[in-house]
């Protein structure tokens, strides 16, 4: 049975990842998850600078899944090169480095950085706030993404994927403009925006006001996203959101994702990214299935 994927050029022993942010740069989840079982290890979100992320509360539960606020806090990418990356080497998993900033020099700054460092892929935040577009995502104007993704592959050493946004009219316009920037993939879908507020207080839930919201709730969502990116581009697709079984990863890959990413379920049940490989093989032995690419975009019309 063949559970390995290939996304431009790096080969991961099977499709399954974790979801950047949810999983911190492996070390915290080592002791709970043997990360030789997973395709790759995606790491928090890594910036220029030491970021201090928002006032808290920052996470707030809500029906179906979470909401959070955390506002991408990480150490820099000086520390994240001298801690994180000897640490997960250790390990037979591919490294994704999740790149986030808050203006074009700061992606660029990280992206070169990194570009001599052992990593194999590097996952570019683009729902981050441009500070140069009134706060407006990166992600979500079609000239910004295409002309971000072009200024980060003349410098970035290793293949390069953008995470796409959901908070946009039409996903598919956000991914072409992803692939003619010259993307080697793209990743899919990052938090829907959504608020809370306590009744009894009357207040916000989250300092923030308001959060990304993850969970199954957002799950077909994310499927129809996926479904929609992979009928508009030919490069591969990584699908997320929402992914709490092998059962949801498997409705993804037969949406068109080539990999999936485990996310918000990593806080419930730690082991949650093992299981679905685990389940992918059991439901590729049940099927009778050899190759996993004989899923890949195999839903029928």
């Amino acid at each position: 049975m063949n559970t390995k994927i290939n996304i431009a050029g790096v080969e991961w022993k099977n499709p399954v990842t974790v979801a950047s942010g949810t999983f911190g740069s492996g070390e915290e989840f080592s002791e709970y998850v043997d990360l030789n079982r997973l395709g790759a290890v995606t790491t928090k979100g890594v910036a220029n600078v030491p970021w201090a992320g928002n006032p808290t509360p920052r996470v707030a539960e809500v029906y179906g899944g979470m909401m959070n606020a955390i506002g991408l806090q990480n150490p820099g990418v000086d520390v994240f090169c001298e801690r994180d990356i000897p640490f997960l080497r250790k390990y037979d998993t591919k490294i994704i480095v999740n790149v986030c900033g808050h203006a074009p020099e700061e992606y660029l700054a990280v992206v070169e950085r990194l570009a001599d460092e052992p990593i194999d892929m590097m996952e570019i935040n683009i729902s981050c706030p441009n500070v140069n577009a009134g706060f407006l995502a990166f992600g979500q104007d079609a000239r910004n993404v295409e002309t971000l993704t072009a200024q980060i592959k003349k410098l970035a050493k290793q293949p390069v994927i953008m995470k796409l946004t959901p908070n946009v009219t039409d996903i598919t316009e956000i991914a072409r403009a992803a692939e003619a920037g010259g993307a080697d993939a793209v990743s899919l879908i990052n938090t829907l925006t959504g608020m809370k507020i306590d009744i009894h207080r009357r207040t916000f839930a989250l300092a923030n006001k308001t959060g990304g919201v993850s969970g199954p709730a957002i799950h077909p969502v994310a499927v129809r996203m996926v479904y929609q990116t992979a009928q508009a581009v030919k490069i591969p697709v990584i699908g997320m959101g929402g992914i709490a079984t092998a059962e949801d990863a498997i409705e993804m890959i037969l949406a068109g994702a080539t990999a999936v990413a485990v996310g918000t379920a990593n806080f419930a049940d730690p082991q949650t990214a093992e299981k679905v490989v685990e389940g992918i093989e059991h439901y590729m032995e049940q099927y009778g299935i050899e190759d996993i690419h004989d899923l890949i975009g195999g839903v029928r019309e």
